[in-house]
């Protein structure tokens, strides 16, 4: 258990002009490196063929309708 009073003779001691000197504190990143848990396995990525059929007919179908609006309107 650590005491909240540690030891003066153990305290690191500030060098004139410079602050503390090197060893007398630990270093400021860990020695260790990389990810802490296994990543999952690779997803598939990218749409799969029936969604973008789908999406593709949506599109036709709005394009069908916009240019048939526009015939009925310059009649």
């Amino acid at each position: 258990m650590t005491t909240p009073d540690p030891d003066p003779r153990r305290t690191p001691e500030a060098a004139p002009r410079s602050g503390v000197s090197p060893g007398e504190t630990p270093p400021a990143e860990g020695g260790t490196y990389g990810i802490s848990y296994p990543e999952p396995p690779e997803m598939r990525k990218g749409w799969g063929a029936m969604p973008l059929v789908l999406i593709m007919a949506v599109v036709a179908l709005v394009v069908v309708g916009l240019i048939a609006m526009v015939v009925t309107l310059a009649v």
